[in-house]
C-alpha cells in the first residue's frame, strides 16, 4: 500500500520507476504493463471486459483501452478495478524487479546443496540480520 501512496503523493511522468531498496519493488508506469497485468487478472478471474467494465462502472471501450495501455487511469478508476478484480492496487501497480528473483533462486540453489551443518549457520545468520532491521 505504501507505493500506492507515493503514486497519489507524487506527480509521476511516464515510464517511471521508483524503486525500494530494501525490497527492490518498482512502481509500473507504464500502461501496456498495467494493462497486461489487469488482463492476466482478469482472465484468472474467469471475466470477460465487459463484465469488468460493467462492474467497475465503465464504457466497454474504456475499460478495453486501459488493458491496452492506450489510455491513463484516474486514482479513483483505478481503485475500482481492483475491487472488481479483488486485487489490491499494489498488485497492478508494482512488480518485483526481475533481478530479485533470479538472486533469491540462486542463493536458495546454493544454500540447498550446502550440508546441514552450513545450511544452518547460515539461516542463522540470516536470522540475526533480520532482528538487526528492527
Amino acid at each position: 500500500m505504501r507505493i500506492f501512496l507515493l503514486l497519489l503523493l507524487f506527480n509521476l511522468r511516464y515510464n517511471v520507476y521508483i524503486t525500494e531498496i530494501w525490497r527492490e519493488t518498482m512502481l509500473i508506469y507504464d500502461f501496456r504493463r498495467i494493462g497486461n497485468r489487469l488482463h492476466a487478472l482478469r482472465k484468472r478471474m474467469g471475466m470477460t471486459q465487459v463484465e469488468v467494465a460493467e462492474a467497475a462502472g465503465l464504457a466497454d471501450r474504456t475499460y478495453a483501452d486501459i488493458e491496452r495501455g492506450n489510455v491513463n487511469m484516474r486514482i479513483e478508476t483505478v481503485l475500482r478495478i481492483c475491487d472488481v478484480l479483488h486485487v489490491t492496487p499494489d498488485e497492478i501497480l508494482t512488480e518485483a524487479s526481475p533481478s530479485l528473483a533470479a538472486r533469491q533462486d540462486e542463493l536458495f540453489a546454493r544454500l540447498d546443496a550446502c550440508s546441514p551443518q552450513a545450511r544452518e549457520t547460515a539461516l542463522g545468520l540470516l536470522e540475526v540480520y533480520l532482528k538487526s532491521l528492527g
